[in-house]
């Protein structure tokens, strides 16, 4: 009997070519255990909470940039929450916290990995599968039935949950105080622990099966940047969701079981109430350990997705491989200790403020790094300017803008200042909400053909990338000099504020730049829908790509490859090598075929 060397990563899990019996409709496209169709399934459930939370953005929009005016027509759609066409003040906070909730982590933390992670991994390491199909089937489920409780909860008496994304106690742990912190804080609760669930079973999927099943010759130095960026973001969600559940389960014990975790010597109405002993600042520790690790799973895999698209289309090596995963190693291990620069406000020991100020700036340097070698590809690169392209030049143009906005606020005595003004927000929507959303446009345009078999329109692709660019910067620029200039966020009404009304018109501009970036997202959507059913059909490998996912059939199977899965040779990088026959050499073709481009090192692997 012919043994197998187990000691090699995919060794056992390539020898055979996989067999699946014939799959039903339920389990071949409902509960499927094919990581492919679950990475659409997150796609297409990531989009549904896109368009919902950017929604919810437009009528808050609404409200900001026409204050006084009233909107009678949505009347219908809102019932008991707009009266006489004035939007309810509780239900616009309802309004800030479900967006901030569904974009942060169910579009782009579930979105975004569940997507891209679910379908490159096994493709590009050269896997069949995940380690656990049935695990990954049991995440994608799992989010969505929080996907569904978080969804009900727009529709009760009540309304949904209404203390701000970041669910600060007192407010949320007590559901007297107001009508957003009934029953639609305790759905927002169980919704939250579900979705941890959901990312904690992916997480350890991700990681399990890019250490274990990674195919002969796949070592760790010859991984796609994507591959890193998708490790990284789960090793990251694997050890700070855990924190926030945890919170998440205190805050259910306050409100439901008369603990005092997070309350203490509070009154309504004039009346005390019984918890002693607790601290709201304790909750935010506690969040903020998540929260700042999050804005990495935000954005992590828009950097590999980038990564990926930039080296593809400028026809040049990466610039700076190893530096690059050295940035990422650099950024998960310092997003772990800064987390307590979004706290500079709640009374902090000074001393203490300026470890996490100087640990805030450093966390920069790694970020500076991944900035300067994109640039480096680019430079003086042949590049094609695909849809992709664009919107991975444009997610390095907003993570620019944004992250030095980000170093000003990592000073804690300017962040006292600007803390709860417009500039805030400006920011982070600018590198987290902005840039993420640019690298998951670039992700679905360049890895559409291996989809879906077909090619989105270019033409259509521009045009949906000139309006969200300029949309995004037309929203978010003028939201700095406002914040400079002092400008509250969270305000329902700023007219009875004389200092305030003289950003009116600037109100008014910016929620019509927001209109038109919403707007401009139905191109994308005409442009998806119809390119699956009717876009022109896409041959084996259309971007002339080095990674191993182009060498299945245009559409592939459950186990991907037909036969064999193709044996590693060398780094995914080998763009425009000189000698080469082609401007690209795929990671399978051995350096034997390819003599007249192979480096010295190279030739005593020929």
């Amino acid at each position: 009997m012919a043994s197998t060397d187990i000691t090699r990563p995919g060794v056992a899990h390539e020898e055979h070519e996989e067999h699946h019996h014939d799959q039903n409709f339920f389990e071949k496209y409902i509960f499927s255990q094919d990581h492919k169709t679950i990475s659409r399934q997150y796609l297409f459930t990531g989009m549904a909470w896109a368009f919902i939370g950017s929604f919810l953005s437009i009528l808050f929009r609404l409200q900001l940039g026409w204050p006084e005016a009233t909107f009678t027509f949505l009347e219908p759609i809102l019932g008991n929450w707009i009266e006489n066409g004035k939007l309810n003040p509780e239900f616009y906070l309802a309004l800030v916290t479900m967006h901030g909730t569904i974009m942060v982590f169910f579009v782009l933390t579930a979105g975004l990995s569940g997507t891209f992670s679910n379908f490159l991994i096994p493709l590009q390491i050269g896997a069949r599968d995940m380690a656990s199909g049935f695990m990954n089937m049991l995440s994608f489920w799992i989010f969505f039935l929080s996907s569904i409780i978080l969804f009900a909860s727009l529709f009760i008496d009540t309304g949904p949950a209404a203390g701000g994304w970041t669910v600060y106690p007192p407010l949320s742990a007590l559901p007297q105080a107001i009508q957003g912190s009934m029953s639609g804080m305790t759905m927002w609760l169980i919704a939250m622990a579900l979705f941890i669930v959901s990312q904690l079973l992916g997480g350890v999927n991700y990681i399990t099966t890019v250490i274990n099943l990674r195919t002969e010759g796949m070592a760790m130095s010859k991984l796609p940047l994507t591959i890193w960026a998708f490790f990284f973001t789960a090793i990251l969600g694997l050890l700070a969701f855990p924190v926030l559940f945890s919170a998440a389960l205190l805050l259910i014990f306050d409100r439901s079981f008369g603990t005092s975790f997070f309350l203490s010597d509070i009154y309504i109405a004039g009346e005390a109430l019984t918890n002693t002993g607790g601290s709201p600042i304790l909750f935010q520790h506690l969040f903020w350990f998540l929260g700042h690790p999050e804005v990495y799973i935000v954005i992590l895999p828009a950097f590999g997705i980038v990564s990926e698209v930039i080296a593809t289309n400028a026809r040049k090596p990466i610039f700076g491989y190893r530096a690059m995963i050295g940035s990422m190693i650099g950024i998960s291990v310092l997003s772990f200790v800064v987390w307590a620069h979004h706290m500079f406000v709640t009374g902090m020991n000074p001393f203490l403020g300026s470890v996490f100020m100087f640990l805030t700036l450093i966390i920069a340097v790694p970020s500076a790094v991944k900035v300067f070698n994109w640039l480096a590809t680019l430079w003086r690169g042949n590049i094609r300017f695909t849809t992709a392209m664009m919107f991975a030049i444009g997610f390095v143009s907003l993570f620019i803008s944004g992250g030095l906005t980000g170093i000003i606020l990592g000073n804690s005595s300017l962040d006292i200042q600007l803390h709860d003004t417009y500039f805030v927000v400006a920011h982070f929507h600018l590198v987290m909400g902005a840039a993420a959303f640019f690298g998951m446009f670039a992700g679905v345009y360049h890895w559409f053909p291996k989809m879906f078999g077909r090619m989105m329109d270019e033409k259509l692709g521009y045009v949906h990338f000139w309006l969200t660019f300029a949309a995004s910067y037309l929203v978010f620029m003028p939201m700095h000099y406002m914040g400079i200039a002092g400008f509250p966020r969270r305000y329902y009404n700023w007219t009875g504020f004389e200092t305030f009304n003289i950003f009116t018109d600037m109100n008014t501009f910016v929620s019509i730049a927001a209109i038109m970036a919403f707007v401009a997202q139905f191109i994308f959507l005409f442009n998806f829908i119809y390119s699956i059913f009717r876009g022109r059909r896409a041959t084996a490998n259309p971007w002339h790509s080095n990674t191993l996912e182009w060498t299945t059939p245009v559409l592939p199977g459950h186990g991907n490859w037909p036969g064999k899965i193709p044996v590693v040779y060398r780094w995914p990088y080998d763009y425009s090598k000189p000698g080469a026959v082609e401007d690209y050499i795929p990671q399978h073709v051995p350096f034997s075929q390819t003599t007249s481009s192979n480096m010295p090192r190279e030739r005593e692997l020929e």
